[in-house]
Parts: C-alpha cells; structure tokens; sequence
C-alpha cells in the first residue's frame, strides 16, 4: 500500500475522528512525518510518492531518529515525541490495515529513549506578587497582561489553554472557568475572587473590540486576532525579565513555570494529588507524582499574606485604584482639552 494513501486516512479519519485528537496534536504529528518522508525518501532513494508502508523498517526508524538527534540537534525528549507520533501512526495501521502488522508491530516495540527530567521551576508567593507588580496597567495591553498573569497561576492553565479561552467559558457568578486540555476534554476550575475579578474587569473595560469572527475569543491582540501560545510566552517572559535577574531565570520555563507553581500552591495548601491532577488536566496520576519529589517546607504561615490577596475584590487592589485614579486625571484632562 502507498504510503501516501496511508497517511491521508491517519490525519483525514483516524486522528480527528477515531482518536479524537486536538487540532495542536495533529499540527505536531503533521510536521514529524514532514520530516520523515523527506528522510525516507533519500534513505530509500525514491520519491515520496512512491514510498510504501512496507518502506517503514526498524532500521529506517532507527536511521530518522538518530538523524534527529545528531543532525537536527532535537533533545531525548523531542525524539521520543517524533517516536510516539510514528507509533500512533502504526497503531492505526494494526488496526486498519492488518495485513502490514508486522511492519507496524516493529515500530510500536521501539523504546523511548531514556532523557534526564528537567528541574522544576517554580516561583513563590512574594516572587508572584513581584511579577504582577511590574505589570503597567497604563499602557497598553496592561490590564490584558495582568489578567493573563493572574489565570496562569491561579488555574495551573497551559499557555495553549489560555489563549484558546472564550467569553463564554467564564462565569463571573459561579467564579469559574472552563478550560479545553488534551484530548478535547473540558475542566471547571474555581477561580480566586482577585481573579475573577481582574478578569471580569478585562472584560469589562479592557478587552478591544476583536474581528468579526474572533469575536467569541477572550485574549486579543494588537491585530484584534486571537493571541497564540507563543505570543502568551513572551508576555510572560517580558514580565519576568522585568522581574529577576538572569539567573533566577535559568531553570524557568517563562508560561510553563507558572503551571508548576499552582502545582506547589495546591500542595503547600494540602490540596490531595488527586484534586492536583484535576486542576492541571493530567491525563494520568504519574504525572503529578513528580510533585511528590519535591523538597517543600509545609509552613501555612508563609502562604498568609497571599491568601490575603487571592481573597481579595478588584476595589481593594492598590494596583487597580492606581489605574483608576490614573483614568479619571485623564478623563478630566480630556474634558478641558475639549473647552
């Protein structure tokens, strides 16, 4: 069987329809066989429309992954990505197409490569605090920022997660949110009343006008089009720079860290793995384990001052009557410009 043909029913029916896989999932197993059938084309010396499920041998396997990593300079742990895409695509094949299950078979008994874990970054209450603090509500996007800063660490939330927020899934009145993870599954996550207020008063007053049909979406950018992940990084990476000196930065993921702080804030509170797992949206509990690891010194009195000002209303934010203030000087200011 044409590869080809192979590859169009993988991510036409099988990915969308029988996995149910995410739109980020199939874009990243899209760009691995991109990958591979430009190598197996050279390996095997054949166009790539004549490449066949039969061309898919261990050696060849072995041959992309360690062109991977020697030639394309990809960690262990993106090797082991690619390889989990290859060994999705060979499960369907087993499934669908069983007359090549022992070429598919082959590939599903590759291991992952062994990688070293990457050190957990994660930041305390008063370095929270810090970064919300260097946030300028003034300027533009500022209210923006800071509501985003504040969902990140509040709800444990991906980057990804974040900007594929809508309007609607956030309930001021049941201080809620709604959240699409992995594999197209929903959570609700409890909102702090800071939180909920900040991002109702995004809403509110902040939040531009997006284009017609991105107007369901909750973060915006400059361009009034829906912000991406990489673009929620660099906001949080501009913040953080603002924030610390390079080294406090070296073992910091600059989105991705804040997940790992609510991790450690739920567990300094008590909160069980389980509860833990659900606000992250871990598919398995081995990956909250990790957490276990850890060295934390369980001391309630070092979370007071920031339970303090999580329980807080948006009135009572030094930063929010600030910004108010600010606003009315301007308003006035306009008004006699006007004269």
């Amino acid at each position: 069987m044409i590869l080809s043909q192979c590859l169009e029913a993988y991510f036409d029916h099988y990915l969308p329809h029988i996995k149910g896989a995410s739109g980020q999932t199939i874009a990243s197993y899209r760009q691995c066989f991109t990958l591979l059938l430009r190598f197996a084309a050279k390996y095997h010396k054949l166009p790539v429309k004549q490449l066949q499920i039969k061309d898919l041998t261990r050696d060849l396997i072995f041959a992309f992954l360690c062109h991977l990593e020697q030639d394309r300079k990809n960690s262990a742990r993106s090797r082991n990505n690619r390889l989990a895409a290859l060994k999705s695509l060979a499960k369907m094949i087993i499934l669908l197409y069983p007359e090549h299950r022992e070429v598919a078979e082959a590939i599903v008994t590759i291991p992952q490569k062994r990688c070293q874990k990457k050190l957990i970054g994660f930041f305390t209450h008063d370095e929270v605090l810090k970064i919300f603090s260097a946030v300028d509500l003034k300027a533009n996007e500022g209210f923006r920022d800071y509501a985003i800063l504040h969902l990140l660490y509040d709800t444990g939330a991906r980057a990804s997660e974040i900007a594929a927020l809508k309007l609607d899934y956030f309930e001021p009145q049941k201080q809620t949110l709604a959240i699409l993870g992995k594999g197209n599954r929903y959570r609700i996550v409890e909102l702090w009343p800071v939180t909920t207020h900040v991002l109702k008063g995004y809403i509110e007053s902040y939040r531009p006008t997006p284009k017609a049909y991105h107007k369901d979406i909750l973060f915006v950018n400059q361009r009034r089009a829906p912000l991406t992940r990489h673009g929620i990084h660099r906001i949080c990476k501009k913040y953080l720079q603002k924030s610390f000196p390079d080294k406090r930065l070296e073992s910091i993921n600059p989105a991705h860290s804040f997940r790992h702080s609510c991790a450690v804030n739920m567990l300094l509170a008590g909160a069980s793995l389980t509860e833990i797992k659900n606000q992250l949206g871990h598919e398995n509990l081995s990956s909250t384990m990790v957490y276990l690891q850890m060295n934390l010194p369980k001391k309630r009195e070092v979370q007071k001052r920031f339970i303090e000002y999580t329980q807080s209303n948006i009135v009572e934010s030094q930063k929010i009557e600030e910004l108010l203030d600010w606003e009315n000087k301007q308003e006035t200011l306009s008004w006699l410009d006007s004269l």
